[in-house]
């Protein structure tokens, strides 16, 4: 008796899989795709006598990967990169980010740049970012021209903007956008204070009650620099963490962006509370805000995914260099070889990520039931060869160059290196738009 091979959308051959679910790499396995969503793993002989696709793609020499997660990032702010490197935190924020955003803030601003950011991330492998900026509608509008996953913050700031005039405007303006896209399977929303040092206490109140009724991520930049600890210590006698701990903040809903400056007893309330950390380990480098202690979050069981931060800060949201760096880091700073293996480096990429989202039943990893958010990434170019172990290789060889095809909830966004759904003359000109409005022109 035969059986009739089930007709299915999308069937992907692959040299390795890297589930991410097991810490094993699948050899010569297929993944079969329909509606969207991932129907079944199997070796690749069995998923072709059992599926009849719509299109077939064999990837010979690729590891296929969940699609990346940028755990952290301010999208728009591609159109600021580079346009003020080798400064302090601080002096960066006040003394040039902030004014160049007060005289250019928009909603136009925010959809272009995050067109900019959406297409290099995609070109890059993520499929997902957690984003924190002004004009939420404009960065959903280009996400989801792009056929980007993304989980948009409702952002809060004690001051005003060109987007809002205070604390409760930025809130109500995020909560508004939240509703009008409330039905998106690609579009969600996380609250964003910005930082215990830009947020009042009564503002952290009503974030604490928004998470609670709409089970809400809330995503916030904690101790970044030792700087904003003294400043917290003389204003509030508390560091920021324990000032959040008192304000009922911390929790699994709550996502802390670098924690870079953390004491042995704050960590220990990371772990209790059920935290997780969005470790940017280039942006931290770059504005010399320090070493996250990332190998002690990971024994203390600590959900820890990467971020690149803005490019304004980095340069790139590239999460193929964040993997690297956050691993050699790992290793250098605790003097131990295997601090942060390659298997582990792909999960805080992927899966811890999408735990931290609460997104880690549709995406993270390549399951049946789940989403088809995916990743090809050609490890067959001579400088990549001989290929011992598939992902050491992803990790410590490829690039974000080696990104072949990129699909999110089983539609094709990147084919053999292509960007699709992106006019790429209509962006190359609204980006030089801005670059002649944001340039810094200096005296001879």
């Amino acid at each position: 008796m035969t059986t009739t091979p089930q007709v299915i959308d999308l069937l992907i051959d692959a040299r390795w899989i890297a589930t991410v679910e097991s810490d094993l790499v699948l050899t010569n396995h297929a993944v079969a795709v329909d509606n969207g969503r991932i129907l079944a793993i199997s070796p690749s002989g069995e998923a072709h006598a059992r599926f009849t696709p719509g299109k077939h793609v064999n990837l010979p020499d690729h590891i296929l990967i969940p699609g990346l997660i940028n755990l952290h990032t301010h999208a728009a702010m591609t159109l600021m990169r580079g346009l003020a490197d080798d400064l302090p935190l601080m002096d960066w924020l006040q003394k040039h980010i902030w004014p160049a955003e007060a005289a250019h803030m928009s909603p136009q601003f925010v959809y272009d740049g995050t067109r900019l950011a959406c297409a290099e991330m995609l070109k890059g492998g993520i499929t997902c970012f957690n984003d924190m900026y002004f004009f939420p509608e404009a960065a959903a509008a280009a996400a989801s021209e792009a056929g980007m996953r993304a989980m948009l913050g409702i952002i809060a700031l004690e001051f005003p903007t060109p987007y809002a005039s205070d604390a409760d405007d930025y809130l109500n303006k995020g909560l508004a956008v939240r509703e009008t896209w409330l039905n998106d399977p690609l579009i969600g929303f996380c609250l964003a204070p910005h930082a215990p040092y830009t947020v009042a206490d009564s503002t952290f109140d009503r974030i604490l009650t928004l998470s609670e009724q709409m089970n809400l991520p809330v995503h916030c930049h904690i101790h970044e620099t030792r700087q904003e600890i003294e400043e917290s210590l003389k204003q509030h006698q508390h560091r920021p963490l324990e000032r959040l701990r008192q304000l009922g903040q911390l929790g699994p809903n709550f996502i802390g962006v670098h924690a870079v400056h953390l004491d042995e007893d704050e960590l220990q309330l990371l772990a209790s509370t059920g935290c997780s950390i969005a470790h940017c380990p280039t942006s931290n480098l770059k504005l010399a805000s320090g070493f996250a202690p990332v190998a002690r979050m990971r024994q203390l069981g600590i959900n820890v995914g990467l971020g690149t931060d803005g490019a304004a800060s980095n340069n790139r949201l590239d999460l193929f260099g964040e993997m690297r760096l956050a691993s050699l880091l790992a290793k250098g700073l605790t003097g131990d070889a295997s601090a942060l293996p390659a298997h582990e480096i792909l999960r805080m990429a992927t899966l811890n990520a999408a735990n931290a989202l609460g997104l880690g039943k549709e995406i993270g990893s390549i399951s049946p039931g789940k989403s088809a958010d995916l990743c090809a990434v050609d490890l067959g170019a001579l400088e990549m060869r001989p290929c011992f172990d598939p992902l050491s290789h992803l990790v410590n060889v490829a690039g974000r160059e080696c990104v072949s095809h990129v699909w999110v909830a089983g539609k094709c966004c990147v084919d053999h290196k292509t960007l699709l759904n992106n006019d790429q003359k209509h962006l190359e000109s609204a980006v030089a738009l801005w670059q002649n409005g944001l340039e810094v022109r200096r005296q001879p």
